[in-house]
């Protein structure tokens, strides 16, 4: 069973105004792993879509999706897929692939329905592309990994980078996630912006009753999202994207837009939030 919801871009002056229902509504993915379902949002931001599929030991068939405007998803999109369950399989233009907790798998343009199976949990990102790539199947020894950020500012973590140019070749989705060393809390601080593409947060393995502060909006204007585990922050190109978790937890980052160097940021100083 499909749902998909579509959310409009916000500009930086309507989001000054809202509640916190509103930044909710807007900015948050909330209930996106079901089981038997494939949940999706659709947003303006860049086209991205992000979601969830849960097959629950049986299947679920990715294929049209209204808001596209394509018979087949993936008729002018790629898409990432990231198993943050049980070990579960992804089949697309006649092949399988079994993910286990973790790995992830990109899908090129062209590469048609795809079926989710077994027990796992899949967090799905898709952004439009202009030519077909090869698939491809990235394990977390295979990702290029980036260590930043020190125990003393309780931000010292392990960027684990898997669609990416240094990895292997996309279109315009550059995806990965971020470990947490011990005692470490604080994600993408010093805070940054990327006016040239928006990102998506999903943040995961968060124990129950524990909470992600998620951090957005301009820098002299921020605002924030309280975050369960298993949910998404939908950030704007022009939003600081940062968080600190009461425990520990991972997230999944993955943007689209005009540029895919990572390094490609401005940086925004800590004096300088407001």
């Amino acid at each position: 069973m499909l749902f998909v919801e579509t959310r409009p871009a916000i500009s930086p002056t309507e989001a000054k105004g809202m509640d916190t229902a509103a930044l909710r509504r807007n900015f948050l993915g909330e209930g996106l792993f079901q089981p038997g379902q494939i949940r999706l949002v659709y947003t303006h931001y860049d086209r991205m879509i992000v979601g969830g599929a849960v097959p629950a030991g049986g299947t679920l068939v990715l294929d049209h999706v209204r808001e596209t405007g394509t018979p087949s998803v993936l008729d002018r999109r790629e898409m990432g897929v990231v198993n943050v369950g049980e070990a579960g399989t992804v089949t697309a233009a006649g092949a399988l692939y079994t993910l286990n907790k973790g790995d992830v798998l990109y899908l090129p343009m062209g590469a048609g329905p795809v079926t989710f199976g077994g027990l796992g949990r899949f967090y799905i990102t898709s952004c439009p592309a202009h030519r077909a790539l090869p698939a491809r199947l990235v394990t977390l020894e295979e990702a290029k990994k980036l260590t930043l950020g020190a125990a003393e500012t309780a931000n010292h973590r392990t960027i684990n980078q898997f669609i990416h140019p240094e990895v292997m070749e996309s279109c315009q989705l550059v995806l990965g996630y971020t470990q947490f060393h011990g005692g470490s809390v604080w994600n993408t601080m010093p805070a940054h912006l990327h006016d040239r593409r928006m990102e998506a947060y999903l943040y995961f393995d968060l124990a129950e009753g524990q909470r992600v502060f998620h951090f957005m909006g301009e820098p002299s204007e921020t605002r924030h999202l309280v975050i369960a585990n298993e949910e998404a922050a939908i950030s704007p190109p022009w939003s600081i994207h940062c968080g600190a978790g009461t425990g520990s937890y991972t997230f999944i980052w993955a943007m689209a837009g005009d540029n895919v160097d990572y390094k490609d940021v401005e940086m925004v100083g800590m004096g300088d939030l407001r």
